[in-house]
């Protein structure tokens, strides 16, 4: 049967209270250890949101050491109902007339004869169809170089107009079909599923009736007009669009020209009496949000540098990086390159030219008259940033910046160099603290086990003691 013990009741020591005591000056390498670790980690989150704004920094200086930042314009429309731009980069500047004669289009036909709805029976039977050329007569077809007439089975059980409709969306077959209902019924509508004079199409029917202009069955949704077979109507021929630009005459089988001018695609939407006027400039408004970007993440960079490495004498209490060499010396090493001046080519020289005024706190002030200024010569600005295509080393900022977060960010860069640093530091405490715990427990198991041995020495004198005296007492009571 198990005993309760309590350690101390034989003696009257407070063995719990003396181990305790003894334990915690024992702990105190482990509890060393775990602070370092806490600092450790503390350090390892700072320096993981210096990498990120410095990440930030780094994208925002690349944008401006690219030419292809630059190149950037908008294109302004007089009409953009009828026509648009968009600028896909390396847009020249200037002036475009465009005039549209007529809009790509799309072929259309539809069944002449109604159905009673969408579930009424088409008729089984097989239909091909074919992408191809249509004269304006539609005396002649040219098939459409590099496709293959499609055959779609309309099986019996299986040939209302709902499920012809979805044989043909089914077949890949170049075109659409869709239902249309009217105060006649249902009626199918086939459609090229792109524009252009080359994506018209004939509909062949092979019925199962075996009459294929009677009228009636799968033959009523035939478009051959070559073949002598029209059961269906065609609304809508297919066609270029025809436009001109500075005069030049243009066809395209889309609305959505990308190959006519470098850089720039247009879209026409609608026919023209006038000429519609496109102006296409350098885009200013992104050039200087470029620059008003890189100025946001250079302070946020140097802002929380100086919370990280700060101490605040009212509180006495010092950022996780106060002393850290690799934190302020990154530090430095910024506010030096950015007060410094850029060896580019350019007629700017600092930063200050261009409106980017560093202040005495190392940050960057944005004084609007002098941006706005700079902008006008985006020439200029692009060389001040970019990198020099001479071959020389008279990098632009952008370059320098970049380079610079680069270096600090990369494999071998401070930031990454700290973090695996402070990884490793903490990985060694653990292993320690863990070795320790083990020892803890067998020096704190040695203690009680003494502990409670002299608690046992010391109740048994103390019973010894107490039989002594009853001895003398009785000794004494019979002499007397």
């Amino acid at each position: 049967m198990a005993t309760l013990s309590s350690p101390g009741i034989g003696s009257g020591l407070d063995i719990n209270g003396i181990v305790s005591q003894l334990m915690a000056l024992e702990r105190r390498p482990l509890e060393q250890l775990q602070r370092s670790s806490a600092r450790a980690d503390t350090q390892l989150s700072a320096f993981g949101r210096l990498q990120s704004a410095m990440g930030t920094l780094r994208d925002a200086a690349a944008r401006l050491a690219s030419p292809a930042s630059w190149t950037a314009t908008t294109i302004v429309s007089s009409d953009t109902a009828a026509v648009s731009g968009s600028a896909n980069g390396g847009t020249d500047p200037g002036r475009y007339s465009v005039s549209v004669a007529r809009l790509a289009g799309a072929q259309t036909v539809s069944s002449a004869s109604a159905f009673a709805n969408a579930s009424a029976l088409a008729g089984s039977g097989t239909l091909t169809i074919g992408l191809g050329r249509w004269n304006d007569e539609q005396t002649a077809f040219e098939p459409k170089a590099g496709a293959t007439a499609v055959t779609i089975t309309i099986p019996p059980g299986s040939d209302s107009l709902s499920a012809v409709r979805d044989a043909i969306n089914n077949a890949s077959a170049g075109v659409s079909a869709s239902i249309v209902n009217d105060a006649s019924g249902s009626r199918l509508v086939v459609r090229s599923t792109e524009t252009g004079i080359d994506n018209g199409f004939r509909i062949g029917v092979a019925d199962d009736d075996g009459l294929a202009d009677d009228g009636s069955g799968l033959s009523r949704l035939a478009f051959d007009p070559l073949a002598g077979v029209s059961a269906m109507t065609r609304s809508q021929p297919a066609s270029n669009a025809e436009l001109t630009v500075n005069g030049v005459p243009i066809s395209s089988a889309s609305n959505t020209l990308s190959d006519v001018l470098d850089g720039m695609t247009l879209k026409v939407s609608r026919l023209t009496t006038t000429p519609v006027e496109l102006v296409v400039t350098r885009d200013a408004p992104a050039a200087r949000k470029m620059v008003t970007d890189f100025a946001t993440a250079y302070n946020e960079m140097l802002k929380l540098l100086r919370s990280q490495t700060s101490f605040d004498e009212s509180t006495k209490q010092a950022g996780p990086l106060q002393g850290d060499r690799a934190a302020v010396g990154m530090m430095s090493a910024l506010r030096s390159l950015v007060g410094g001046s850029a060896p580019a080519g350019s007629s700017f020289s600092r930063l200050a030219d261009i409106g980017l005024e560093p202040q005495r706190d190392g940050r960057l002030k944005v004084s609007d008259s002098k941006l706005d200024a700079s902008i006008t010569r985006l020439d200029d600005l692009k060389n001040f940033f970019t990198r020099d295509e001479t071959g020389t080393t008279n990098d632009g900022f952008g370059v320098l910046l970049r380079s610079f977060a680069d270096l600090n960010t990369g494999s071998e860069g401070v930031l990454t160099t700290r973090q695996e640093a402070l990884r490793e530091r903490k990985k060694r405490n653990d292993d320690s603290g863990q070795r320790l715990e083990q020892r803890l427990e067998m020096v704190e198991k040695r203690l009680r086990d003494s502990y409670t041995r002299l608690d046992t020495k010391v109740s048994q004198l103390s019973s010894l003691q107490n039989y002594v005296g009853q001895q003398i007492q009785n000794w004494n009571r019979s002499s007397r």
